[in-house]
């Protein structure tokens, strides 16, 4: 038999296991659960400052002029499934508080890292899915290698741009390397990440050779498009201004002539992701569209 004292002790170490269990269980069950619709977060994953902003446009109107954007990252929930649509400028940016200076009169930083973001969504980088990318410009492909465990959905002539030699302006193959160990799925055209047309990639080449947007049909809050870079700036989509750094003028111009098109048809609320106004103007993170 038990003396008083040993069995107190037994007894308090029980409740205190008891307690700790729904803790430990709630946790896991907010990283495993999947969700009943469609839902889409918007994560801030680092911001740039341009001393000119003349790159913008092949037509003049920012010359000399400065500006800044930000460079925001999407995780799509669908009961299938979690989908990360871009993956911003990397986290060990976060380090340096100040950011750093990328040369040619433009600045980085990034305020809170990604993973920590997907922490507080009780989601770890081996909980995604998909990973998916506008195109491979390294704003966007910053952080694309800690998805090493999920499938990467990748553009065939955006993938063989990328590692074209010598290396394209804006590219860093080293944020992709993961791909080459990853589960890979391959596309050349529009396509339907869960097969139930909730979430589409739609190509959109211009800015690069395989760039694309994202289509989202929400239960709630209708249609939803994903710029990628088809746009920088409001202005940009207002007047149809293409940056001199697209690599196809043409294929820009029909790109927003086919993707305005579908915004119309739909009813879609369009999303330029670079533009700080249409950021801010999504569901501050936490919260979410569905």
């Amino acid at each position: 038999m038990l003396h008083g004292r040993m069995l107190k002790n037994l007894l308090s170490a029980v409740v205190v296991a008891l307690l700790l269990v729904p803790a430990f269980a709630i946790d896991q069950a907010r990283a495993a659960d999947a969700v009943k619709q469609v839902r889409l977060y918007a994560l801030d994953c680092g911001r740039g400052e341009f001393k000119d902003m003349g790159m913008f446009s092949d037509t003049g109107e920012y010359d000399g002029k400065s500006g800044a954007i930000v460079v925001p990252c999407f995780v799509i929930r669908h009961p299938k499934g979690t989908l990360i649509w871009d993956t911003g400028l990397g986290d060990k940016l976060a380090a340096n508080k100040d950011g750093m200076d990328a040369g040619n009169g433009i600045h980085l930083s990034v305020p809170v890292t990604l993973a920590e973001q997907l922490k507080a969504l009780g989601l770890a980088p081996s909980d995604v899915s998909y990973v998916a990318f506008s195109h491979f410009h390294f704003d966007h492909t910053g952080n694309a290698n800690l998805f090493g465990a999920a499938t990467w959905i990748i553009n065939k002539l955006e993938l063989a741009w990328a590692e074209g030699t010598p290396t394209p302006s804006g590219v860093d193959p080293t944020t992709i390397s993961a791909y080459k160990t990853a589960k890979t799925q391959l596309i050349d055209g529009d396509y339907d990440v869960f097969g139930d047309g909730s979430v589409r990639i739609l190509k959109a080449p211009g800015h690069t050779p395989g760039h694309q947007v994202l289509e989202l049909k929400l239960a709630k809050s209708g249609v939803v498009i994903l710029s990628g870079d088809l746009y920088h700036t409001d202005a940009n989509r207002s007047f149809k201004r293409v940056p001199t750094i697209n690599v196809e003028r043409a294929d820009t111009l029909a790109s927003i002539e086919r993707i305005e098109r579908i915004v119309k048809n739909t009813h879609a609320r369009f999303v330029i992701q670079h533009d700080p106004n249409d950021f801010k103007s999504l569901p501050k993170f936490p919260a979410y569209l569905d």
